[in-house]
C-alpha cells in the first residue's frame, strides 16, 4: 500500500527527509516550498514525486504531513491548518529545533481529533538547502518525537516504521523535557560561543594580534558562533524561558569559579578541572560511531605533518584516491591544546575513519580526534 507523505518545506532537512524516505518504494512524496526553484529542483532530481502547488493542496491528500520549516513558520502554517481539512487518521508532525511553542500551536488540531507528534532530526550539515540535501543526513542520529500523551502509541509506532529509512535512532521525550535538554546542550552553548567571540572582539580593539592567537582551540571551541544568526535569534526567542534558566544556572557557577580563583586554592581549582576532564572524558566518542547529539558536530581529523612542500598534496592525494570527500582543509599556526598542525574535516564520522585507517597506512603521519 502507498503512503502519501506531504513534506512542506524543502531546505536541507526536508529534502534530506524526502530522499531517504524513498528508500521505501511505497512512499510518494509530495513537496512544498515557498520558492518555487526549490520545488522544481526537488522534482529534477527525484527528491520529492510531485509538486504542489500550494501547502494545503499537499496537505489534504496526505497520510502524513511533515512541516520542515522553521519553527515560526511552522507555527503559523499549523494556525492556518485548523481550516483545512485532513485526511481520516492521518499523522501531523514537524522537525523543528523547539517542540513547546509548536506543541502549543496545534492544540487546536489535535482537539479536532488530528493525531499531531513533533519530532526533531538532530542532524546538520556545514550546507543548507535543498542542494546540501543528501538521503544518509540522519544516519546514527537522534530523531525525537514528542508525543502529546500515552494515548498516540500508534501513531508513534508508524512513525517510527516511516523513518526507518532515515537509519535515525528514534527517542520519545516529552516536549518540555526536551526543550530543557537541548537549551543545555545546544541552544546555551550557542549564547556561549557567541559571547565568547563578543569578548574577543572587545580585546580586539586594544589588541590586534589576539585574534591571530585566537586561530587554534579558541577557534574550534567558538565554532557554532558562525551558524545563522536569524535561526539562532528565532531559537533563543522560542525556547527562552529554558535558556533564561540556564543562564541564571551559568551565572551561579562562574560567581564560584571567580571566589574559587580568589581564594587561589590549588587543591580546589584542581578539583574543579578534574572533575570538568573525567566528565568530558565520560562524554559518547563520535569516532567511536556514538549517536550524533543535538549540537551539529563537524568530523576533524587532526594530523601532525613536517613543514615542507608537498605535504598537503601527500594528504589529499590519498583521500582522493581512496574516494574520500573532505567539506573543508585548513593550516593551525597557534596550536595551545591543539593536536596537528593540518585539520582536515569530513562529512561524517565513516568518512573520517577511512581517512584515518588510509593515511595511517600510507602515510608517516600521526592523527588525532578531539
Amino acid at each position: 500500500m502507498t503512503i502519501t507523505v506531504a513534506m512542506i518545506g524543502l531546505g536541507l532537512i526536508g529534502g534530506s527527509l524526502s530522499l531517504a524516505l524513498q528508500r521505501n518504494e511505497n512512499i510518494h512524496v509530495i513537496g512544498f516550498d515557498r520558492r518555487y526553484q526549490t520545488t522544481d529542483e526537488a522534482y529534477r532530481r527525484s527528491i520529492i514525486d510531485e509538486i504542489a502547488p500550494s501547502v494545503r493542496y499537499a496537505i489534504e491528500r496526505a497520510d502524513i504531513v511533515i512541516f520542515a520549516t522553521p519553527v515560526n513558520t511552522t507555527v503559523k502554517l499549523l494556525r492556518e491548518a485548523e481550516h483545512w481539512t485532513f485526511r481520516d487518521g492521518v499523522i501531523v508532525t514537524d522537525t523543528g529545533s523547539t517542540k513547546v511553542p509548536i506543541m502549543e500551536a496545534a492544540t487546536p488540531l489535535v482537539e479536532q481529533g488530528v493525531t499531531f507528534i513533533g519530532g526533531h532530526p538532530m542532524a546538520g550539515s556545514h550546507k543548507s538547502g535543498i542542494a546540501a540535501a543528501k538521503e544518509l543526513l540522519f544516519e546514527n542520529a537522534y530523531y525525537v518525537l514528542t508525543p502529546y500523551d500515552d494515548k498516540q502509541k500508534m501513531g508513534i509506532e508508524t512513525l517510527r516504521e516511516l523513518l526507518q529509512p532515515t537509519k535515525a535512532k528514534v527517542v520519545v521525550l516529552d516536549a518540555y523535557k526536551h526543550d530543557r535538554m537541548t537549551a543545555m546542550v545546544s541552544h546555551f552553548p550557542h549564547v556561549i560561543a557567541s559571547s565568547l567571540v563578543d569578548r574577543l572582539a572587545e580585546e580586539k580593539e586594544e589588541e590586534p594580534f589576539v585574534a591571530k592567537l585566537a586561530a587554534g582551540g579558541f577557534r574550534d571551541l567558538t565554532r557554532i558562533a558562525s551558524a545563522d544568526p536569524k535561526m539562532w535569534r528565532d531559537i533563543t526567542l522560542q525556547n527562552r524561558s529554558e535558556l533564561l534558566r540556564q543562564v541564571e544556572y551559568w551565572m551561579t557557577s562562574m560567581e564560584n569559579v571567580r571566589d574559587m580563583i580568589e581564594r587561589a586554592d590549588g587543591e580546589e581549582i584542581l578539583t574543579f578541572f578534574n572533575r570538568s576532564k573525567k566528565v568530558r572524558d565520560g562524554l559518547p566518542s563520535t569516532f567511536a560511531g556514538a549517536t550524533q547529539g543535538a549540537l551539529y558536530m563537524t568530523f576533524d581529523l587532526h594530523i601532525d605533518i613536517p613543514d615542507h612542500p608537498g605535504s598537503i598534496a601527500e594528504i589529499t592525494k590519498v583521500l582522493a584516491d581512496h574516494e574520500i570527500s573532505i567539506t573543508n582543509i585548513r593550516i593551525v599556526e597557534t596550536r595551545t591544546d591543539v593536536y596537528g598542525i593540518l585539520v582536515v574535516s569530513f562529512q561524517n564520522t565513516d568518512d573520517r575513519r577511512k581517512a584515518r585507517e588510509v593515511l595511517e597506512e600510507e602515510t608517516d603521519y600521526s592523527m588525532h580526534i578531539i
